[in-house]
């Protein structure tokens, strides 16, 4: 599991170190870090490092040291290297050991021109423009720079020192211009900025490189890897019949919007559990089975129906049956996922065992219902913050779907997953997460053990676990073409078969 930190958090953990003179130790191995990082993406792009491009964007802290010794390291393997100097005043050792290198360097404040094209005709450039205490965005030439990288039509390799540059390492707000990274490589912990909102576009691919830190307490924010992914899959025991794999009830579809229930229905049985109970319209109970035999469909309500979980809301619309069903889900006491227009039900006193899904304009709607004035545009700037607060209002766990899902506990514990690809971005790819997530409480063995209480943070783990699935489903699927939300279930399938194939074998997990 990745961990990330606040940079208050992790500034706090260097000033020990700093305060015993250990600055030039941590510096180098920083610097050591980056320049790796460097060597690898240039062979992997170019297959040698001889005459490489580097260009370095210095700052006046310690992420510009790092930058300017990073490049100093790749004079040593044949690089050409440069450095655009943002600020007046560079970190002095560094800048000394990079002009000893060989480096020259151009100062932004003299000639703006000089200095973009010095970074659009670089193979790779290293951002240290901003460190983890920077906030605000870039400025004047800083700003241009970011712009004409982001815009270039043969845009160089882009490699950010711990954070790229504009980024809020506490929240992931970019509330200016920023520098877009093809890969951050970040020093002691990963920043929180790095997974969450725009900065976590911003980073693209994440390195955390060991500095010596220790134990950081008290992380903001975590990722499941494919290791803990697989722990929380659902695996039949022999003992187990199709009641005690799990029964998931499905109170989704309408008869405008009947396919959101066969969407979800078949993500569910793809997932792996013992059986799909369906109450809804007898025309989409039909659809379903023509698709989907082995579910069970009805006419019938919540309360008389017998499941360990519940999916409430997709393609439900304005049917006041299923809007009722959506309501008593969520009085259940059962594990439930409340997606689409049952969102729009949701009051507060929900228990964390209730996971609400919505994407940015249905939680501007729920938080506006609940009294915040709030707009889409600032949960998306920031939307860490606003998946807490729903938890935090609503007592239900929050799974806010985007580039970087997000899920929040009501008791604070939150999960980001950012496995998903672009294609996923398409109608009836949330009925699909639904029906993965439902699968996932039906057969989670907080249901089946009696006298247990999960942890807190359970669910917002398990829903982090539906998205990673959602999200690595969808790109493996994308890799023949456009993304089908109907032809999901069969990658779902591929994946919980790698995934639990590795684990049993006990071999590194690959990634798909």
């Amino acid at each position: 599991m990745i961990s990330a930190y606040s940079g208050t958090a992790v500034r706090a953990a260097e000033k020990p170190l700093l305060d015993a003179g250990q600055g030039h130790a941590l510096m180098q191995k920083a610097a050591y870090g980056l320049y790796a990082g460097a060597v690898r993406e240039l062979l992997s792009r170019r297959g040698s490092l001889y005459g490489a491009r580097v260009t370095v964007l210095a700052g006046a802290g310690n992420n510009g040291g790092d930058a300017l010794y990073a490049a100093a390291r790749l004079a040593g393997r044949g690089a050409g290297i440069s450095a655009v100097l943002t600020s007046d005043s560079a970190h002095p050792g560094a800048l000394a050991e990079f002009r000893r290198r060989g480096g020259r360097t151009l100062s932004l404040s003299n000639d703006v021109d000089a200095c973009l094209r010095l970074c659009t005709s670089a193979d790779v450039v290293l951002d240290g423009i901003l460190g983890t205490g920077g906030k605000g965005g870039l400025r004047g030439p800083a700003a241009l720079l970011a712009q004409t990288l982001a815009a270039a039509e043969h845009r160089p390799l882009v490699i950010a020192c711990d954070l790229p540059s504009g980024v809020d390492a506490d929240t992931g707000e970019t509330p200016g211009d920023h520098v877009t990274a093809d890969l951050t490589v970040t020093f002691g912990a990963v920043k929180t900025g790095l997974m969450a909102g725009p900065g976590a576009l911003a980073a693209g691919r994440i390195e955390c490189v060991d500095i010596g830190l220790g134990n950081i307490p008290a992380p903001a924010l975590r990722r499941l890897e494919p290791t803990d992914l697989a722990a929380l899959l659902p695996v039949p025991r022999s003992t187990d019949h199709k009641y005690t794999r799990g029964v998931l009830g499905i109170a989704a579809g309408s008869v405008t919007y009947p396919g959101a229930a066969v969407l979800a229905t078949g993500a569910a049985l793809s997932t792996g559990l013992g059986m799909v109970r369906y109450l809804g319209p007898e025309p989409v109970g039909r659809l379903i089975n023509s698709v989907h035999p082995e579910a069970v469909c009805g006419t019938g309500s919540v309360p008389d129906t017998h499941v360990q979980a519940w999916v409430a809301g997709p393609g439900a619309g304005t049917d006041e049956h299923q809007r009722q069903r959506a309501l008593d889900a969520m009085a259940s006491g059962l594990p439930a996922v409340v997606d689409a227009d049952a969102i729009a039900y949701a009051q507060p006193g929900l228990g964390p065992q209730v996971v609400l899904t919505p994407h940015a304009g249905e939680l501007t709607a729920l938080l506006s219902r609940l009294g915040e004035d709030v707009s889409r545009s600032r949960i998306e700037a920031d939307p860490l913050r606003f998946a807490r607060l729903a938890a935090e209002l609503t007592g239900a766990t929050v799974l806010l779907k985007g580039w970087a899902t997000l899920a929040a506990a009501p008791t604070g514990e939150t999960f980001s997953q950012a496995e998903a690809t672009p294609w996923l971005a398409t109608a009836g790819s949330g009925d699909t997460l639904a029906g993965i997530l439902g699968a996932l409480l039906a057969t989670d063995r907080w249901n089946h053990d009696a006298g247990q209480a999960p942890v807190p943070g359970h669910y917002a783990a398990l829903a982090a676990a539906a998205a990673s699935l959602h999200g690595r489903s969808g790109t493996l699927a994308a890799q023949a073409g456009p993304v089908e939300p109907s032809r999901l279930p069969a990658a779902i399938r591929t994946v919980i078969r790698t995934l639990q194939d590795a684990h049993n074998a006990g071999v590194a997990i690959p990634v798909v």
